[in-house]
C-alpha cells in the first residue's frame, strides 16, 4: 500500500474526512464526493509493514462478494480501490451506530428480543438467498437503517457459493469471533449457513441475558470446550423469558448443525409463532449440564471431526429445507381434492425431508354483516377448521417441529394465503383446485389469484379427470389412420 489513509487525502475523486472507526484490521472514514450526495464512509484495511496475510486477503474477499449484493440488509457498493496504490472499499453509510449500543441495554424484555430476533433472522435468510454464508455475525456488524432494516457488514470472512474460498486455500486455522463462533467453524467447516443460525443464537441469548452464552474466551482451547458444555438456560438467568423464547435460542445454539433449524426462515417462523413452537425439555431447563453429563459429551467430541457428511452449499441447503404452505380446502365435496393435494405432499418430502409444512384453512368473511362463530355443530368454527385440518395431515406422520396449523380469515382467501406467504417467507406454495365453471371463468378463482401474485413458485393440484371413450371414438380413428 503506497498512500495511508488521512484526514485531508483525495484519492480517486474522494476525499476522507473524520475518522469515524480505527479497528485492528481497518479503518472507517467519513468521505465525500462531488458526484454523490449521498452519505458515504470509505473502509481501508489496516495493512502492517510487511506481510498481512490475513487482513490482505479478508479484504480480497470483502472487495469480490459485495459487489455481488443486494438489497436493503447490505450496504450498497459505490467504488473500489485495489492495493497498488490504495485498497479501499467505498460503500453508503448507514446512520447510528451499530448493535454494540443496543446490547450495552441488555437484558431487554422479552417483547423487545423478539422484535429484534425476527428482524435479524429475516435478514439473515435474505443474504443466504444471495449464495452467502456471513461465518462472522456479531453485534459490531450489524447496523440498522432508520427504516428498520438490519444490515450486515464486514464480510472479509464470508463465503460465496459462486466464488473460491480464499481464506479456506490460504488458512487452517478456525477463524470467527470466538464468542459467537460455531462448533463447526473450530473444525475448519466454513460452507454451513447453520454457522450463522448459531451465532444469531447467541446474539438473541445475549440480548435476553445480557450475558454471552460461552463467555468471552481468549484461545482457541476455550472455543473448543463449546463442543461439549453447553450455556446456562437463558430462563435461569432472566425467569420473565417465556418457555417457548428458550426454546428457540438453545435450539439455535446446538453444538450438531443437524438439531438446529435448518433456515433462516425456519427460525424465523417460530419466532413469529409462539403457539406453534414444539416445548421439549430445552423450554423447561433450569441449570447447566452436571459433570456426568458434560463428561460424557467430552468423550464422544474429543476426536470428532466433524457432523455427519459435509453441507451442500448455501443454495442446496436452502433448497433441502423450504418452507412449504399447504392450502387445504376442508369442505366434503373436497374430499378426493384434498386426498390428491395430501398426496403431492408426501412426493415433496420425499425429495426435501427438511422442509416445514405449514397448514392452511381460510375461513371465508363477509365483507358487511356479522359471521358465524360456530359450525352446524355448535362447535367453535376456528377449532373445528384446526381438527379437520391436524385430521388431515395425520398420516403424514411429522413431528411438531415440522409441522404448524393456521386458520386464516378474511373475505378474499387469495390474499390471505398471499399474505401468510409474504410474511413467513414461505417458498412453495401448493393448493387444490375446484373444477371449471363459466362463473369460475368469469371472475377467476382464488388459485389463479394465488399463482397470479404469489411472491414464490406454486403447485396448483387437480383431480384427474378420466373420460370413458364412446364406441364411435375408435371407429373415427380407424378412419383417420386408414
Amino acid at each position: 500500500m503506497r498512500i495511508r489513509p488521512h484526514t485531508g487525502l483525495q484519492i480517486d475523486g474522494f476525499t476522507l474526512g473524520e475518522c469515524l472507526h480505527k479497528g485492528g484490521f481497518a479503518t472507517i472514514w467519513d468521505v465525500t464526493h462531488p458526484l454523490h450526495r449521498t452519505l458515504l464512509v470509505m473502509k481501508v484495511p489496516t495493512i502492517l509493514d510487511g506481510y498481512d496475510a490475513p487482513t490482505i486477503v479478508g479484504f480480497e474477499v470483502e472487495q469480490m462478494i459485495m459487489p455481488r449484493l443486494t438489497g436493503p440488509h447490505v450496504p450498497r457498493v459505490v467504488a473500489e480501490g485495489d492495493f497498488a496504490t490504495m485498497p479501499y472499499i467505498v460503500t453508503e453509510r448507514i446512520p447510528g451506530g451499530s448493535f454494540l449500543t443496543l446490547f450495552r441495554s441488555a437484558p431487554a424484555p422479552a417483547d423487545t428480543v423478539v422484535a429484534l430476533a425476527v428482524r435479524i433472522a429475516g435478514a439473515l435468510h435474505e443474504l443466504h438467498k444471495q449464495h452467502v454464508i456471513h461465518l462472522d455475525l456479531k453485534p459490531a456488524n450489524l447496523l440498522m437503517r432508520d427504516t428498520g432494516e438490519v444490515v450486515f457488514v464486514d464480510f472479509g470472512l464470508a463465503r460465496h457459493d459462486h466464488l473460491p474460498d480464499l481464506l479456506a486455500e490460504e488458512f487452517r486455522i478456525p477463524m470467527g469471533t470466538f464468542p459467537y463462533i460455531a462448533p463447526e467453524q473450530y473444525l475448519r467447516i466454513r460452507d454451513d449457513l447453520r454457522s450463522d443460525i448459531f451465532a444469531v443464537g447467541a446474539m438473541i441469548y445475549e440480548y435476553a441475558t445480557g450475558r454471552q452464552p460461552f463467555g468471552e474466551p481468549q484461545t482457541l482451547r476455550g472455543v473448543r470446550k463449546r463442543l461439549w458444555r453447553d450455556p446456562v438456560p437463558p430462563r435461569a438467568i432472566n425467569p420473565d423469558l417465556p418457555p417457548w423464547l428458550q426454546e428457540i435460542i438453545l435450539r439455535a445454539l446446538e453444538v450438531d448443525p443437524r438439531d438446529r433449524f435448518q433456515s433462516a426462515a425456519q427460525m424465523l417462523f417460530d419466532l413469529q409463532h409462539p403457539a406453534q413452537v414444539k416445548l421439549t425439555a430445552r423450554a423447561e431447563k433450569a441449570a447447566a449440564d452436571d459433570f456426568p453429563t458434560v463428561f460424557r459429551r467430552w468423550w464422544r467430541m474429543r476426536k470428532v471431526k466433524g457432523f455427519g457428511p459435509p453441507p451442500a452449499n448455501a443454495e442446496a441447503q436452502m433448497e433441502k429445507a423450504p418452507i412449504l404452505l399447504v392450502a387445504v380446502d376442508l369442505s366434503p365435496e373436497m374430499e378426493e381434492l384434498a386426498g390428491h393435494l395430501l398426496q403431492s405432499v408426501k412426493r415433496i418430502r420425499i425429495i426435501q425431508p427438511d422442509a416445514r409444512v405449514a397448514c392452511v384453512n381460510v375461513i371465508k368473511t363477509a365483507r358487511l354483516g356479522v359471521d358465524p362463530t360456530t359450525d352446524d355443530k355448535g362447535v367453535n368454527l376456528n377449532v373445528s377448521r384446526l381438527v379437520g385440518l391436524r385430521a388431515w395431515a395425520s398420516s403424514l406422520e411429522l413431528s411438531d417441529e415440522e409441522v404448524t396449523f393456521s386458520i386464516l380469515e378474511g373475505p378474499d382467501p387469495a390474499a390471505e394465503i398471499i399474505g401468510y406467504a409474504v410474511n413467513n417467507q414461505v417458498d412453495h406454495i401448493l393448493m387444490g383446485a375446484r373444477g371449471s365453471s363459466s362463473t369460475r371463468r368469469f371472475l377467476g378463482s382464488v388459485s389463479s389469484q394465488v399463482v397470479a401474485e404469489a411472491p414464490c413458485s406454486v403447485t396448483v393440484v387437480r383431480v384427474p379427470v378420466y373420460e370413458t371413450p364412446t364406441l364411435e371414438e375408435p371407429q373415427a380413428a380407424q378412419a383417420v389412420g386408414a
